[in-house]
């Protein structure tokens, strides 16, 4: 008898392990800690914050429009699997670096968004496709941060209306990223040169 219920003791606790972790990977958008020496405060902050509040140009032309969830996520262990040491952190599917820039890098399912696909996505600024994510499947979208406390205060779970500026072809390049993020920056939006390229 005190072996039946020792046998029946370890199962119900492992079926309760697996529940937590089964709970905790689908609930929570997944993120990793703050690195040491991450700024969360004063500049970084208020920059953080003027991305969140870009409008779209009404000069760029929208393809399409597209309703769909939208989670955050960081180049941390919870999002990717890899931590600070690791050869690929902060290395997306395409080959770019992670940024939260005037255009950020997103992960998407490309059958759906191919990679170098850039969106306006409203709360947010522009996107474009960069990565992919297992758990990124259909009309979902999985937007860059820099830290956790950022994915959870600034975003959370949304849904939200996306406009399609420019159809991905399945790659995108650190040169041509950093040369719309410069463009955007200064001239404050999508040169159509750079939509055509």
């Amino acid at each position: 008898m005190m072996t039946s219920f020792s046998s029946l003791q370890r199962v119900l606790t492992t079926i309760i392990m697996l529940g937590a972790l089964l709970f905790s990977t689908i609930s929570a958008p997944c993120a990793a800690k703050p690195h040491e020496g991450s700024q969360e405060g004063g500049a970084n902050k208020q920059n953080q914050q003027q991305l969140a509040n870009v409008t779209m140009n009404s000069s760029v032309k929208t393809l399409k429009h597209i309703e769909v969830i939208a989670t955050g996520y960081t180049a941390g262990i919870e999002s990717t699997g890899k931590s600070p040491g690791h050869p690929q952190y902060g290395i997306t599917y395409s080959g770019v670096k992670v940024r939260r820039a005037s255009v950020s890098t997103i992960a998407a399912d490309p059958k759906v968004f191919p990679i170098g696909t850039v969106l306006f996505i409203p709360g947010y600024g522009y996107g474009v496709v960069a990565d992919t994510g297992s758990a990124i499947k259909g009309r979902k979208i999985d937007l860059y941060f820099k830290t956790r406390k950022q994915v959870y205060k600034q975003w959370g779970k949304r849904t939200v209306v996306v406009h399609v500026i420019k159809q991905g072809k399945g790659k995108l390049t650190e040169a041509w990223l950093n040369e719309l993020n410069e463009a955007v920056t200064t001239e404050k939006k999508i040169p159509e040169s750079l939509l055509k390229s």
